[in-house]
């Protein structure tokens, strides 16, 4: 027997590992399944099924149904996060409570229009908007891999649309199409200098600036372009119910063009707050990465802030994650004991990492950056909020869900078999054979029923294997991703290694020798090949 063949045995040996709570419902429902031979990871997948399960409860307020919860420090659900990213990965693993979570919010939304900005055991709090992932990605993406329910998605879109004509009354005092934040709380960067001088929350009530202040109200990069991604999404689902997209489309470009028009800095290629002095406040932060999750900016825009910012070992990018304020700043602090946005590296940052760089062709970099952190979490005592950049030690809490999911997601993302919204599935060949520091396996085992029928991916450090119904579909080399649709037909292989990867795709009885660099795509009807290139890490 090959390595793979034990990896494959021990996969289908093992019981799902959820204990017996909301978690494991979807888990079996799913059919997800992860083994490892050597090395820490199946271990750590196993705790992290029990710590996820351990943050999903029903709370005080609710109507009785389980929802995802922050974790301990945080005992609740925060819809910059828990509610939105987090709610979108846990989709795939347990979809009956990522529901519940993104439903509460329609659910506990004021009379008038404004979504609570969390909903904890004693209710919906509404002192501040604290809106970062577009809500209506959320809403849409769990909409497409759930079935399709239209009851769900028009209760959303009512409550998201409502939502949208709050912003407009309440957070356009200065009438430039932007939208403010009032305090530091409105975007959940709790100690970060970007937010030096202001107040922390609004002035009693979301509605209110602090007048005495002569800073605020900000025009917010990362709230405007949220509200300009927010509107594209919900052009989208107009136009899924029948309804007019023209109005939310033309909206969201309005949003967008008001974006760089009162934020961005064309000599820095970077997205600052202008302050109600009118000045830009030249605080470089993850602010970068959240207008690009945002889909902000073409290809050509994405690939100009991954040369000079995000790809940059001295801008965004440590050995361990992208960091929460530029590494060159004087006030960078990497003390990554609290809550804090001024340097560590926050699992929020990295749990909404993927989509950018995914949405713009960039999976070798997101791969190339995402092992460190993989390696750092698979040898760490607990699932924190932050890490430390320079060591990878972990930081401030534990039982942190968005960390939870980001493990989940990784597995499955680089190393596993991803369901996407769009009907695809994902099987990917970067398993992790060459983590540093004792965190590698000798090979990982990867399953999950799609549409009833089993997928299973074994990979080991030189080749990948994929089963479908217990047949053998395809194999390929270590570093490649096949592409197929939902019944499992190939169409495209990806190249994930940051490096060229020569070898052969055998598919059933034919095969083919290709060389994938990094980020190529190879559409297996046509043979055209297409990559929006490759950017190392840089100094």
């Amino acid at each position: 027997m090959t390595v793979l063949d034990d990896a494959l045995a021990r996969l289908r040996g093992r019981d799902l590992a959820a204990p017996d709570g909301p978690l494991r419902d979807g888990l079996v429902d799913e059919g997800v399944g992860f083994a490892a031979l050597g090395g820490p990871l199946e271990a750590r997948w196993d705790q992290a099924l029990v710590e996820l399960d351990s943050c999903i409860r029903p709370l005080a307020s609710g109507d009785g149904a389980p929802v995802l919860t922050e974790g301990p420090a945080y005992p609740g659900t925060w819809i910059e996060s828990t509610g939105s990213i987090s709610t979108e990965v846990l989709t795939r693993f347990a979809p009956r409570v990522a529901r519940a979570t993104s439903e509460q919010f329609a659910t506990s939304q004021r009379d008038d229009g404004l979504i609570p900005y969390k909903v904890v055991d004693d209710g919906p709090g509404f002192f501040q908007i604290q809106i970062v992932t577009p809500f209506a990605r959320t809403v849409w993406n769990h909409y497409l891999a759930t079935g399709r329910d239209r009851h769900y998605l028009r209760r959303m879109f009512d409550a998201m649309a409502r939502m949208d004509a709050w912003l407009a009354e309440f957070r356009d005092t200065r009438g430039t199409g932007g939208v403010e934040a009032f305090g530091t709380f409105d975007t959940g960067h709790d100690m970060s200098p970007r937010f030096w001088f202001v107040p922390d929350r609004p002035l009693g009530d979301a509605t209110r600036v602090d007048p005495t202040n002569p800073l605020v109200p900000f025009v917010a990069p990362d709230l405007t372009a949220n509200v300009a991604a927010q509107r594209g999404y919900l052009a989208l689902i107009a136009a899924e119910l029948g309804l007019d997209g023209a109005p939310w489309r033309a909206a969201a470009a309005a949003s967008a063009e008001s974006l760089f028009a009162q934020c961005f800095d064309e000599t820095d290629g970077i997205f600052y707050d202008r302050d109600a002095t009118g000045e830009l406040r030249r605080v470089q932060s993850d602010v970068l990465l959240r207008v690009l999750e945002c889909e902000i900016g073409d290809d050509a825009f994405f690939a100009a802030a991954l040369e000079r910012y995000l790809m940059h070992t001295g801008k965004f990018l440590a050995h361990y994650g992208f960091t929460s304020l530029a590494l060159d700043d004087p006030r960078f602090d990497a003390d990554a004991g609290r809550n804090s946005w001024g340097g560590p590296v926050n699992f929020l940052s990295l749990i909404r990492s993927p989509h950018p760089f995914e949405h713009h062709g960039r999976v070798a970099e997101l791969a190339l950056t995402a092992a460190p952190v993989l390696a750092a979490v698979a040898l760490a005592d607990r699932f924190p909020q932050c890490l430390d950049p320079w060591s990878g030690a972990p930081g401030f809490t534990d039982h942190y869900s968005p960390s939870i999911l980001w493990f989940l997601d990784a597995i499955e993302r680089h190393a596993g078999i991803l369901p996407r919204p769009d009907g695809q599935l994902w099987f990917s060949g970067m398993p992790p054979t060459r983590l540093e520091h004792g965190a590698s396996a000798s090979a990982v085992a990867y399953a999950r029923v799609v549409d009833g029928v089993r997928f299973e991916l074994a990979a080991d450090d030189a080749r990948v294997v994929v089963f479908r119904a217990g047949s053998l579909l395809a194999e390929f080399p270590r570093g490649w991703r096949l592409v197929t649709d939902r019944a499992g037909m190939p169409t495209a292989v990806v190249g994930l290694a940051a490096a060229a990867v020569s070898g052969v795709l055998a598919l059933g009885d034919t095969s083919r020798e290709l060389t994938l660099a990094p980020n190529d795509v190879v559409d297996l009807a046509t043979g055209a090949r297409t990559s929006p290139g490759f950017t190392p890490p840089r100094a």
